[in-house]
């Protein structure tokens, strides 16, 4: 199809843009050939005419299909130009945030200037062993493709890393380097990878400075080689430094800085140590100041000095020598401070004692006259002598920068030496692979000689990627045998012969250096004359005479002349060197002497003023007698050697490359400024990858991929059973122009934008085929919405008129019986009105009667009442008549008699002056006198009488007196308050008065207030009744409240029985961490015991083993090893050292340093424990010690004790002696017996008594074993007791052995205390282990007790500052916990009782069994006297029936034999299909068992012991076969199950039946060794697991993700250069099935084996959580994989396993749970991703994934079809703020090395030991059942 033909209406284009470069617009009609104009509508709406180039006639570029856009490889796109490239780019780094982008070869790395969580070991291990096609684009994707071909190729590799200042070239060199360490098995601390990152502090601070561009930029090149051995395992590595910037030393632009090391010593100069260097703040000296930005933002200059030392220390400069560069770098700086003053134009002096130069003589210990006479001086050399000239003041001043400049490239020369020293490797390098670090073209407004050398070596780079692209091109193209037709690319050996040819720029410079009165003009002349309008690759500017253009490959860059030949010659004066040289400091002439031994071509480097002018630092050797001339040599000509030498070992390794890209200059995160990236582009050579593809067949299917994608546009008749004969018929119908396309021998070869016209096509047919499915199934939708109408409406039709006739018949009825209700209604109204107005009627006519009435009534009463008044008032005049007129009468008569008595008193006054008178009185006197005379008598007779009734009265009186005075008293006081009360009545009849005013006062405000309060009331009453509504609200509303609060009660005790829930869901989740832990160091320890039984093997077999030979397994097989593997697999005899000698380091390689330095780490955290439990332990001695005082206070207890065993010992000692003699006559009575028919070996009572002998000298050893014992425990007690008691004992023993006279008794007896030695030994050992225990035991309640001590004051302190309901359940939070512990630590307490009970009552049987026995032997003992009296009858004995007791025996020296057979050469197969599950368990067990009823500690130990070495043995052995593997796991959880089942414990007892019971072990408690057997079941598990991903990791991503289970949901897209491995299912391939089958095979081989089914549910939820897992992280790691058919298969895929854990009874095993994360992540591949609605449903979703996994898949999503769209960034946005909230872990990919912790719940068996037969196929003949 033509080009031109693609440009229809509606087509896009991308048209040139000033601000962004490059913009889209959509054609509005058809272009024709021949016109010129389009027009066009941009994106923003707005219509445009774009004018074509009537020369050219070029059109704008297409733009490819959104479904292609954003693709991990530029290549895939089908049209390949700038703007495409640079959308997918944006695209991709905006929209998707993904930093890497393949362009064919080349790794696009876009610095982000973010940390991003994609560097983890995760990550590492997740793209360790895959194809470089199949994960998304990364830097470690290269590594590992370098890496895997290093290793499949034997050849060197290397990595070049180029970009712009700040692109991020050092931190992907890095990210390579830790990546190499990791997968190679350097990963432990003491790595290479360590060291070289510990020598980062100190080559970026002597090679790294701030510029305008970047904080810490490098001003150097380098390449690292890091060598491999032949294990491919690093070794070691060296580093070469290029084009080292010396002229920053000496000059630095605005806002720039020198390098760091200068800024850190200045920040450190207060240091101690620092004084002597005299240095001072940055602004002090010159040569840190001209920038005028000494401080970085951000950045602590001091503490990056203490990095910088430590650096040093760690890589081996000594203090010495540390000490010593400072010196330097400070004698550089005070150098720079030197002024010099002028003579005249042609000389200039230096002042005396000038300070600057005094400290720099000082520092580097040289005389200050010579050093000051050769700065201002210079000699000459002639043919026929020499002489000293003075320089004018500006060549000093250039002279002394250009000897600090010298000082500085040999300093970092020599530091870098001494860096690769610390990084030699010892042993041989096998191969190695490079990573360059250097940096990219380079174009500013004034380009210089460090321009010129930078962009001349990126031509020679990108000249060597042309051709390697080239070359890679003519491979694929031989390879498919297509007609090969030549590529125009770019060759830019054109630019590269100008520069450095015969007669070029370089050679010109150096001649024009050579001349003596050479400068930057003439020079110029030279070059124009030489090269103007001779060569197409060189201008002249137009309006300069001193400069020149260049057209490099990636622009044209103008080049100022001026300082080119000062630069290129570098001049340092000898005769300063010389000074130099006679340094009395030592390290200074050290610098001088390395660089005359080792020259390296280019150490000699420019000095200049822009950025780069570079130092290599380890070149070739040089040859003798060279020094002087290579000295002399310009900085062009080393440079271009150091660059031949460069460009020599990389093209002898295979290159890959890695293109940084700054995306703008800001350092704004995740911004994209599109004219400095297209600038990059141009620059380092992607584009020109492009224009190369695009030259040829860019896009490139299989047939398959072919065939799949586009069978849309096939017809069935079209598809043939052969794949590429069906696309090649079909693509002559789809492409008319074969020249469009090349059949090849595997794949279909596409002209560029050919897949995006079948792209139209397919869309196209697509298209038409949605179109007519939704017009088939929209008119299914409206006829069937049509019929459901219709159907409704006639419904509804019924209804309604059903609905009116009732209507209608209820109206009919209603208005009968309205007329019915009016009739009486009216009646009704009519009788009512009368009957009112009648009674109105009667009650006004009684209403005026009575008014009537009563208006009489009151005129007669008042008539009545006036006639009483009248009355009354007459009566009353009356009397006040009468009354004045008897008052005069009285008056009267009263000045009357007054008057008559005037006139008597005047007579008597007469009368009473007569003597006539007084005689008269007299004769009356004297009657009275004898009258009172006889009274007197009467009275003294009275009186006498009343003397005796006085003295009475006197004595009452007295007593009454004392009564009265105190009722006086009291009266005065009653009186007091009287007089008070009647002033307090006083002062209250003044208030009464008072009160009576206010009285008044107030009833005339009481009738204001009353006015008043009617209307309050009524206001009141109104407001009442509003209150009472309230009331009813706020009712209704406390109600309401009531009812919340219940609610919330409720839902207070529901939270908290969830909290509590949860409480013990996190405790579950701590016991597993613990229980994960613990098995985790099981299986370090199991590793450590293979490790050290493979080094004794090694040992053993060091002289057998031929010469190794390497053998690397597939790449895929390193990412399936565990944590502790790596992706190099050696044989075993690769291990093996061959030449002790020669090889030392061989010995070490085996160790494994990761582990042995975790070990390290924990036994110096044991330690730590230990000193912190140091004064605790010393606290629980002195406690110790005090009870044993207290214990020595009471010996008289020891003593009774003592008397008592002593007892114990006499008492059967003569019971033994009894038995002695009972036995020896027993013997002699037999003998003495003559008649042959007793005695006769077959008679019955000889074989009576011969039974009774057999009985009686067992009983005699038992009796002989107890006094043993008991005497050996006699001995312990008497040594605990204080010397004074030792006496007694040691008598009491000495007449023990006295007593033994008996010889064979006392070598017996010596036995014994053999015997009882060892047992002692044995108890003080277990005693020492109980005390030890107990010890730690106090130790961990101390620390427990600490702990809650701590726990508790921060509770406190955190409840204080909680509100009161918050303090109120956080109090009852920590209530619950604290009690849940307590019941915790209960329970513990109950198992350790109930345990030691169950140990005392065994030992209570024994001793019962023993006292029964003793007891029976003393009462069935016969006297031998009673034998002889007595006739023996002959007795016939019945023979019983043999009862097995479930016991086998066998013999000492056949456990070897038994292990052997059962275990070592035992195939499980056949075992498990002919016999009973379990059976070597059962075998074992009732080994033990017999051992046990031995009482055989030894037997039991050492077939113990044995069984567990046999089984390490196996599994070691055949480790990797999932059925042996099974087949012991099972077998050792039987044994360790029938361990506990007859161990005589409760707990375990309870399933038991009686003859069980029965069978339980008596004598020993081998917890122990079942807790020994737990840890080997755990290690197998974790061995099966293991085994298990071994085999499924190969399969689960193909699987579960790449296989298509529903056919043609998902097509494939386009791909480019990186082919992923095929989704289609070839023979070789994994399915869906493949998993199911396996699993299957799994789940059947452990029912098999009589697996629990606990613990197959625990494997089944393993295995789930690995395909999960793995899954998984492979589709966040695959942006391919992200589309909605993808997570439709994931789905299916998903459920078939769920299917198949219900077919198998497994859903309750938590494996679906599992699960969960790939269901949510299907889940949100599928769901609609749009609006606010569905970002809250995602979020509620997905909450088994982690926050960065969701936005990972959503960054990821791509449509498959144009149908799908793309996730907005601001949906993604909104994610990211809802879910901020949310506290997950940052980690991206799922940990897939996980194990589950797993426990072994005891499951009994029901099968009887008894009833176990032993087949003779297991080869067990030499044992017996007892």
């Amino acid at each position: 199809m033509a080009a031109s033909e693609l440009y229809t209406k509606y087509a896009r284009v991308w048209i040139p843009d000033a601000e962004e470069v490059w913009k889209s617009a959509e054609l509005l009609k058809d272009y024709k050939p021949g016109d010129k104009v389009l027009q066009l509508r941009l994106q923003e709406g707005k219509d445009l005419e774009y004018c074509l180039d009537l020369k050219t006639k070029e059109l704008p570029p297409l733009r490819n299909p959104d479904i292609l856009v954003g693709e991990n490889d530029l290549t895939a796109l089908s049209y390949l130009h700038e703007p495409a490239v640079l959308h997918n780019l944006k695209v991709r780094f905006i929209d998707s945030k993904l930093i890497y982008t393949y362009c064919g070869i080349v790794l696009v790395a876009i610095n982000p200037y973010e940390q991003l969580p994609i560097y983890g070991e995760d990550i590492i291990n997740a793209y360790s062993g895959q194809n470089m096609g199949d994960m998304d684009p990364h830097i470690f994707a290269v590594a590992e493709e370098a890496y895997k071909q290093m290793a499949r190729d034997e050849r060197n590799q290397s990595i070049i890393v180029s970009g712009e200042s700040g692109a991020g070239k050092t931190v992907s060199a890095k990210y390579a380097m830790r990546y190499f360490a990791t997968v190679s098995g350097s990963a432990s601390e003491a790595n290479v990878e360590e060291k070289v990152l510990a020598s980062n502090p100190i080559m970026e601070s002597i090679g790294n400075a701030k510029t305008t561009r970047n904080d810490n930029s490098s001003r150097f090149g380098k390449y690292i080689e890091i060598g491999f051995d032949k294990r491919y395992r690093i070794i070691g590595a060296n580093m070469r430094t290029y084009l080292l910037e010396k002229s920053r030393v000496v000059f630095q632009a605005e806002e720039e800085r020198n390098y760091h090391i200068f800024y850190q010593l200045c920040a450190s100069a207060a240091l101690p140590e620092f004084k002597t260097l005299r240095l001072g703040n940055a602004n002090y000296f010159h040569y840190t100041k001209q920038g005028g930005s000494p401080v970085i933002d951000g950045v602590d200059d001091a503490k990056e000095m203490v990095n910088t030392r430590q650096a040093c220390t760690l890589l081996g400069i000594s203090d010495s020598y540390q000490m010593g560069i400072f010196r330097i770098l400070a004698g550089i700086l005070h150098l720079g401070n030197v002024e010099f003053t002028s003579r005249d134009s042609d000389s200039c002096t230096i002042a005396p004692k000038h300070e600057p130069l005094t400290i720099f003589c000082d520092l580097m210990g040289v005389e200050y006259e010579e050093m000051a006479h050769w700065l201002c001086h210079r000699k000459l050399a002639t043919a026929t002598e020499t002489y000293i000239k003075p320089i004018s003041k500006l060549h000093a001043i250039n002279a002394r920068d250009a000897l600090a400049k010298h000082i500085y490239a040999n300093l970092f020369n020599w530091i870098v030496d001494h860096v690769n020293k610390a990084l030699h490797a010892t042993v041989k390098q096998h191969s190695f692979i490079g990573v360059l670090d250097i940096y990219g073209f380079e174009t500013f407004e004034i380009n210089s000689f460090e321009q010129f050398c930078i962009n001349y070596a990126n031509e020679k780079l990108q000249q060597q990627f042309n051709m390697h692209v080239f070359k890679l091109e003519q491979e694929e193209y031989m390879k498919e045998q297509i007609p090969w037709t030549l590529i125009d690319f770019y060759d830019n050996q054109p630019c590269i012969n100008l520069i450095e040819a015969k007669m070029g720029i370089l050679d010109l410079l150096d001649e024009e250096c050579k001349m003596p009165k050479g400068s930057d003009d003439t020079w110029a002349q030279k070059l124009y004359n030489t090269h103007l309008n001779k060569c197409a690759l060189f201008e002249k500017p137009r309006l300069s005479n001193k400069a020149f253009i260049i057209k490099h490959f990636a622009d044209k860059v103008e080049y100022q002349c001026e300082g080119f030949l000062e630069k290129n010659k570098d001049t340092v004066y000898e005769e300063q060197i010389k000074v130099l040289k006679s340094s009395k400091f030592k390290l200074l002439p050290e610098l001088f002497q390395e660089e005359e031994k080792v020259l390296s071509p280019t150490s000699a480097t420019p000095s200049g003023r822009v950025p780069l002018t570079r130092t290599a630092v380890k070149p070739a050797k040089a040859r003798p007698g060279q020094a002087s001339k290579e000295h002399k040599k310009t900085v062009g000509h080393q440079f271009r050697n150091s660059l031949h030498l460069l460009m020599e070992t990389l093209n002898a390794t295979t290159p890959h490359y890695v293109r940084c890209i700054k995306p703008n200059d800001f350092k704004f995160p995740f911004t994209f400024d599109e004219k400095r990236a297209v600038q990059q582009l141009r620059a380092c050579g992607v584009l020109e990858t492009i224009r190369i593809s695009a030259a040829g067949f860019p896009s490139r299917w299989t047939y398959q991929e072919f065939f799949s994608r586009y069978r849309v546009l096939m017809k069935q008749r079209d598809v043939l059973s052969d794949r590429k004969q069906t696309c090649k018929n079909v693509l002559e119908k789809l492409i008319l122009d074969k020249d469009k396309y090349q059949f090849g021998k595997t794949k279909i070869f596409f002209r560029a934008g050919q897949v995006a016209y079948l792209e139209k096509i397919r869309a196209d047919k697509l298209r038409a085929a949605c179109i007519r499915i939704q017009k088939t199934i929209r008119g299914w939708l409206m006829r069937k919405k049509y019929v459901r109408m219709r159907k409704a409406a006639i419904t509804i039709q019924r209804y309604v008129r059903g609905y009116q006739a009732r209507c209608y018949t209820k109206f009919l009825r209603r208005t009968r019986a309205a007329i019915t209700i009016q009739k009486f209604q009216r009646m009704y109204m009519v009788r009512k009105r009368y009957q009112c107005m009648r009674a109105a009627t009667v009650a006004l006519q009684a209403l005026l009667r009575g008014y009537m009435a009563r208006n009489k009534y009151q005129m007669m009463l008042r008539e009545h009442k006036s006639i009483i008044i009248q009355k009354h008032v007459r009566g009353w005049l009356a009397r006040v008549h009468y009354r004045r007129t008897l008052k005069a009468i009285v008056y009267l008569q009263c000045c009357y008699r007054r008057m008559m008595a005037k006139r008597e008193l005047k007579k008597l006054k007469i009368e009473a002056r007569s003597v006539e008178r007084y005689k008269k009185l007299h004769i009356g006197l004297e009657n009275k006198i004898m009258q009172l005379q006889r009274k007197i008598d009467e009275q003294n007779k009275e009186y006498k009488s009343l003397l005796e009734k006085l003295s009475n009265l006197e004595i009452t009186y007295s007593t009454e007196t004392e009564k009265l005075r105190s009722d006086v008293e009291r009266l005065r006081m009653s009186e007091e308050e009287a007089k008070n009360a009647t002033n307090r009545v006083l002062s209250l009849q003044e208030e009464i008065a008072k009160l009576r005013k206010e009285l008044h006062q107030t009833q005339s405000e009481k009738k204001t207030i009353e006015e008043w309060a009617d209307k309050y009331k009524h206001e009141t009453e109104q407001l009442v009744s509003e209150l009472k509504e309230q009331n009813m609200l706020l009712k209704t509303e406390k109600e309401d409240l009531n009812r919340r609060i219940h609610d919330q009660a409720r839902e207070i005790t529901e939270t908290m029985e969830k909290k509590l829930v949860e409480e013990t869901k996190q405790l579950e989740l701590d016991l597993n961490d613990e229980r994960l832990r613990y098995q985790n160091l099981l299986n370090e320890f199991s590793r450590l015991e293979e490790r050290y039984d493979d080094l004794k093997d090694e040992m053993n077999l060091m002289v057998n083993i031929p010469k190794p030979g390497h053998k690397r397994t597939d790449s895929t097989h390193s990412s399936n090893e565990s944590e502790y593997t790596f992706s190099s697999e050696i044989t075993e005899a690769e291990d093996l050292p061959v030449r002790m000698e020669q090889e030392p380091s061989e010995k070490k390689a085996p160790l494994d340093m990761s582990l042995f330095l975790k070990l390290q780490k924990r036994v110096t955290e044991l330690e730590q424990e230990k000193q912190s439990l140091q004064d605790e332990l010393d606290r629980k001695e002195e406690q110790a010690l005090r009870a044993k005082a207290k214990e020595e206070e009471r010996p008289q207890i020891r003593g009774a004790e003592l008397e008592y065993e002593s007892l114990k010992r006499q008492e059967l000692e003569s019971e033994n002696k009894k038995l002695k003699n009972e036995l020896n006559e027993l013997q002699k009575a037999l003998t003495e017996t003559g008649s042959p028919e007793v005695t006769a070996p077959g008679a019955p009572a000889y074989r009576v008594l011969l039974d009774q002998l057999t009985s009686v000298s067992e009983e005699l050893e038992v009796r002989k074993e107890e006094v043993l014992i008991l005497r050996s425990q006699l001995v312990s007690q008497k040594e605990a007791i204080q010397p004074k008691n030792t006496m007694t004992d040691s008598t009491i023993l000495l007449e023990d052995v006295q007593k033994m006279k008996d010889k064979g008794e006392i070598a017996q007896a010596y036995i014994g205390l053999k015997e009882t030695n060892r047992l002692l030994e044995s108890q003080l050992q277990s005693q020492k282990k109980s005390h030890e225990n107990e010890l730690e035991s106090l130790r961990g309640e101390i620390q427990s007790l600490k702990e809650e001590n701590n726990r508790q004051q921060q509770l406190l302190a955190q409840n204080l500052q909680l509100p009161p309901e918050a303090r109120i359940e956080a109090s009852l939070q920590h209530e619950i916990t604290r009690l849940t512990n307590e019941n915790l630590d209960l329970m513990e307490q109950l198992e350790k009782q109930d345990k030691t009970v169950r140990k005392l009552k065994k030992q209570l049987k024994v001793f019962a069994k023993k006292i029964g026995e003793l007891e029976v032997g003393q009462m069935d003992n016969i006297s031998p006297g009673q034998i002889i009296d007595e006739p023996i009858r002959p007795v016939n004995i019945p023979r019983k029936e043999k009862d097995f007791q479930g016991m086998l025996e066998y013999k000492k020296e056949d456990e070897q034999k038994l292990v052997k057979n059962l275990i070592l050469e035992l195939k499980p197969r056949g075992v498990a299909v002919n016999l009973i599950p379990g059976l070597p368990a059962y075998i074992l067990f009732m080994c033990v068992r017999h051992a046990d009823y031995l009482n055989d500690d030894q037997k039991v130990r050492s077939l113990l012991t044995s069984t567990i070495n046999g089984i390490k043995k196996v599994l070691k052995k055949r480790g990797d076969d999932f059925e042996t593997v099974s087949f012991w796991l099972s077998n050792t959880c039987r044994f360790l199950h029938c361990l506990k089942q007859y161990s005589g414990e409760e707990g375990f007892m309870k399933h038991n039946t009686p003859r069980q019971n029965e069978h339980c072990l008596t004598n020993f408690d081998l917890a122990e060794y079942r807790q020994v057997l737990s840890d080997l079941a755990i290690q197998i598990y974790q061995q099966l697991v293991r085994v298990l991903e071994n085999i499924l990791q190969p399969m689960i991503v193909s699987g579960m993700l790449e296989h298509e289970t529903i056919q043609g949901v998902s097509g494939v897209k386009p791909t480019g250069l990186r082919k992923r491995t095929s989704s289609i299912a070839d023979e070789g391939t994994y399915t869906l099935d493949s998993i199911i089958r396996q699993l299957n095979s799994f789940h059947s081989v452990m029912c098999q084996h009589g697996m629990d089914p606990e613990l197959i549910k625990q494997v089944v939820k393993q295995m789930f959580y690995i395909i999960g897992a793995i899954t998984l992280n492979n589709l966040l790691l695959r942006k391919d994989m992200c589309s909605w058919s993808k997570g439709m298969q994931i789905r299916y895929n998903v459920s078939q396993l769920e299917e198949w854990l219900r077919d198998k009874n497994l859903m309750n095993s938590g494996a679906k749970e599992t699960l969960e994360p790939l269901i949510q992540a299907a889940q949100l591949l599928q769901v609609k991703k749009k609006t606010d609605e569905d970002a809250e449903a995602i979020c509620s979703m997905c909450n088994a994934l982690t926050t960065a996994q969701i936005v990972k898949v959503l960054n990821l999503y791509t449509p498959v079809n144009e149908f799908e769209e793309r996730v907005l960034v601001s949906f993604i946005r909104t994610i990211q703020m809802r879910l901020r909230d949310r506290k997950d872990s940052p980690q991206l990919l799922m940990d897939a090395k996980h194990i589950f912790p797993v426990t072994f719940p005891f499951n009994p068996s029901s099968l009887a030991l008894e009833t176990i037969q032993i087949p003779a196929s297991l080869g067990l003949g030499f044992i017996s059942r007892v």
